[in-house]
């Protein structure tokens, strides 16, 4: 039996709600697949802010450090917004990703059939689409020196080591390996020399996976080929501000946000979560769909744990619950034979995924 350890971070709004139906799902494969996963609860957000005065107590990133992964819900609403931006919600997930050092984000987009029409792109040119965005999290414009805004004018700085750009690419190409086996690699080398660096620094990278199929791409290309044809690409890797920019357009070709999962990871640790919000007027209903937050899960499993098998599982049961129907409120117009409520949809895939 294989001994894993979660810390749980459920967050504001909708948080909670989803993030136990997770656990519902995980529980269940665990009986399946023969894995121990024990639980460990901590405060993050707007909770945290209520219980104990500061947005990431010191106990938050204790727990995240020992345990083997984070699965995090939510964070944020209306009721902290007026405060001081240091001491609001989203200062604390900042922060936790800093202590866990992650440099890459992962935002995994999948066209389901029975979904098509969520999407406001012809059926036809997204259908069998099913793509994943590498992006660069610590480094390029966002975080570049000098900066400054001076009287008339205001100036940023994009910069890269090769050390950075390189383990980003290396991660890539390690998905990639687990996927189809092409990178698409997204820059603007041809009037960026940092892009130039990037490019040179990809090409290095790729002579240590042989198997794998690289092409270069420059970003406002990448942008045109996402919405013209999407099932061209499997791993799309890129820096700070342009997987920014291409993980967004990217998350529409599904229609809905709470279809898509993500995370963050580092050479040691991961942090897994929904692409949406806390969606804090609809909290408490029972009406807030938990499939990102299980498909987030499922990521987990596959890239932090190396558990395939039962990631691959938990992804199928998605696929069948959507297959036969099953709808959360927010997709209800497409093609539901049944709505029902989050409870009902975790159960529902935690039952399948112990079944296929």
């Amino acid at each position: 039996m294989k001994r894993y350890t979660v810390a749980l971070i459920k967050g504001d709004g909708i948080g909670p709600e989803i993030i136990d139906e997770a656990v519902k799902v995980l529980d269940a494969i665990s009986v399946k697949e023969d894995l121990e996963i024990t639980y460990k609860e901590a405060l993050l957000g707007g909770s945290a802010i209520e219980m104990k005065g500061t947005p990431i107590p010191p106990e938050t990133i204790e727990i995240a450090k020992s345990a083997d992964a984070v699965l995090f819900g939510a964070i944020g609403g209306p009721k902290w917004d007026d405060l001081p931006r240091d001491q609001r919600p989203e200062t604390g997930l900042l922060k936790l990703r800093k202590a866990l050092e992650v440099f890459a984000n992962l935002r995994p987009v999948r066209v389901y059939d029975e979904l098509i029409n969520a999407s406001t792109l012809k059926p036809e040119v997204i259908k069998g689409s099913d793509l994943i965005v590498v992006r660069e999290l610590t480094g390029g414009l966002y975080f570049g020196e000098p900066r400054g805004y001076e009287g008339e004018k205001a100036f940023n700085t994009m910069v890269y080591t090769k050390d950075e750009v390189r383990r980003i690419a290396k991660k890539a190409f390690e998905i990639a390996m687990k996927r189809n086996k092409k990178v698409t690699s997204v820059d603007k080398a041809n009037v960026l020399e940092v892009s130039q660096l990037w490019r040179d620094t990809v090409n290095e990278v790729a002579q240590e996976f042989p198997e794998i199929t690289l092409e270069h791409m420059y970003v406002d290309n990448a942008a045109m080929q996402l919405v013209r044809d999407p099932k061209q690409f499997d791993v799309i890797v890129t820096g700070n501000i342009f997987g920014d920019i291409l993980s967004d357009e990217a998350s529409m070709l599904s229609g809905s946000i709470g279809l898509l999962p993500s995370a963050s990871i580092g050479e040691k640790y991961g942090l897994y979560e929904p692409i949406h919000g806390s969606a804090p007027d609809i909290a408490g209903q029972g009406i807030a769909n938990p499939i990102a937050m299980i498909a987030s899960a499922a990521m987990m499993l596959k890239y932090q744990f190396g558990e395939e098998r039962a990631a691959n599982r938990i992804e199928e049961a998605i696929k069948k619950v959507l297959k036969e129907g099953y709808r959360t409120r927010d997709i209800a117009a497409f093609d539901a034979k049944e709505v029902v409520t989050t409870s009902e949809m975790g159960s529902l895939i935690a039952q399948y995924a112990s079944e296929l």
